[in-house]
């Protein structure tokens, strides 16, 4: 099922900000299928800002290379003088993914990719994920599943966990999951981390043409090595794997050793990589010897499987809603039972390194 979102009294007012007229046109079109929502088009910053001025918009759609003023400096602007959810669209995949992990960075809550040619096709056959980025964006602790199509849960990748008798093994494991808002999140807990912690598994949920440029940002800042994992890549002490965009990561045992299985498969819980997938693949292969972490993002992916883990005896940790930027992954969570602690981002790698045995220094 989807998530759906309570409406407010008013028609939510989105701004599109963008300079192809393709774009002033299709885009309205298509979020004007939701009828609480109303759309503005602008082609420049500048004519952005005078209409803001008439009317404050409750969400951006904005473009990164535009003219009179790039969009990243637009953003900057949005966030210093009157943040404003805002939602990326860009058709920058190449030399741009860095630029899009940078706009995550300043503030964007959502990157979508749009292709160089046939923009307007692309934008009605993605007319669905846009109208679910913006409502988030605008009201993301306000939804609530609707009824809708079924969805995949992570029986698809691999069965439920039954109870079994596990090869022993000492070596500790740290899974970690997030969505909108989760790429500073991460980087503050990853860069807070010191080079010894022991294996970390992340999904974030993330297009694929960012997860390699966002893990290699993460490690030029981290005393960790992070990488985009690869199938079979190994998990040891500090070194995060970071699951590949639309590609599902799973942890299993290799003796008394962990690595990672990267696969395709079906979206679960709306998600490809999903965090459910992981997490259950934690419960599994690494039971009371894993930490679990879900932190701020939309939806419930990854609520179930934190519970599975803690059945399975880890210790599993949501994060703290004064602190997301999206509380709906955590709350999911704490609403199943799934988190042992309800912690505040600046005390998670306080509360990964007890359960590991270590202080923070």
């Amino acid at each position: 099922m989807s998530p759906d979102f309570s409406l407010k009294a008013s028609p939510l007012n989105v701004l599109v900000v963008d300079d192809s007229a393709v774009v002033r046109m299709a885009m309205p079109a298509v979020l004007s299928r939701d009828p609480g929502i109303e759309v503005q088009a602008a082609a420049d910053p500048i004519i952005a800002m005078q209409k803001m001025k008439l009317s404050r918009p409750d969400v951006i759609i904005l473009d990164l290379e535009l003219p009179r003023m790039d969009g990243m400096t637009f953003l900057r602007k949005i966030m210093r003088e009157d943040p404003i959810p805002v939602v990326i669209c860009s058709a920058h995949t190449g030399e741009g993914t860095a630029l899009a992990i940078r706009a995550l960075e300043e503030g964007a809550l959502e990157v979508i990719t749009k292709p160089r040619l046939d923009v307007q096709g692309f934008l009605e056959e993605s007319a669905v994920m846009i109208i679910d980025a913006v409502r988030a964006a605008a009201s993301a602790r306000l939804f609530r599943k609707r009824k809708g199509e079924p969805r995949q849960t992570a029986d698809v990748m691999l069965p439920p966990p039954v109870r079994k008798r596990m090869s022993i093994t000492t070596e500790k494991v740290v899974a970690i999951g997030a969505s909108t808002g989760g790429t500073e999140a991460l980087h503050y807990l990853l860069q807070t981390l010191p080079s010894d912690t022991p294996g970390i598994v992340i999904v974030q949920h993330m297009p694929e043409e960012f997860t390699r440029a966002f893990a290699a940002r993460l490690d030029q800042g981290c005393a960790l090595q992070v990488k985009e994992a690869e199938n079979n890549d190994e998990v040891t002490a500090g070194r995060a794997l970071v699951a590949p965009g639309n590609r599902h990561m799973l942890l299993a045992r290799s003796g008394s050793h962990y690595r990672v299985e990267v696969r395709d498969g079906p979206l679960v819980s709306r998600h490809r990589p999903s965090v459910d997938v992981l997490f259950r693949s934690a419960a599994q292969s690494a039971g009371g010897n894993a930490v679990g972490v879900i932190m701020t993002g939309m939806g419930d992916d990854g609520a179930e499987g934190l519970l599975e883990m803690k059945r399975a005896g880890a210790w599993t940790i949501a994060q703290d809603e004064a602190s997301c930027v999206v509380f709906g992954m955590p709350r999911e969570a704490i609403a199943r039972g799934a988190a042992n602690e309800i912690v505040s981002l600046n005390g998670i790698p306080a509360s990964v390194l007890r359960r590991m045995g270590r202080q923070v220094d």
